[in-house]
């Protein structure tokens, strides 16, 4: 699974890092988790509000740190 956190380092970015490491690591979901801090990267995305992540290319998060049950929601749904 391909996870982009779209954000230019801001504590919520890091915060949904984090989250999603270690649900991803507690659930033994093999992950590739990588930040994405360009601007010029993120609006490719449509990303307005940070943090955003995408997961095998689609959006499914902007704004805010995604809650606990979400990240577990995308981990579990593949």
């Amino acid at each position: 699974m391909d996870i982009k956190v779209l954000g230019t380092g801001c504590a919520n970015c890091q915060a949904t890092i984090a989250l999603i490491d270690q649900i991803a690591r507690a659930r033994n979901v093999t992950v590739k988790l990588e930040k994405v801090d360009e601007l010029r990267d993120i609006m490719r995305f449509g990303v307005m509000s940070t943090p955003g992540v995408v997961i095998n290319g689609k959006v499914v998060h902007a704004g805010g740190v995604p809650s606990r049950d979400k990240v577990e929601q995308w981990l579990t749904a593949t």
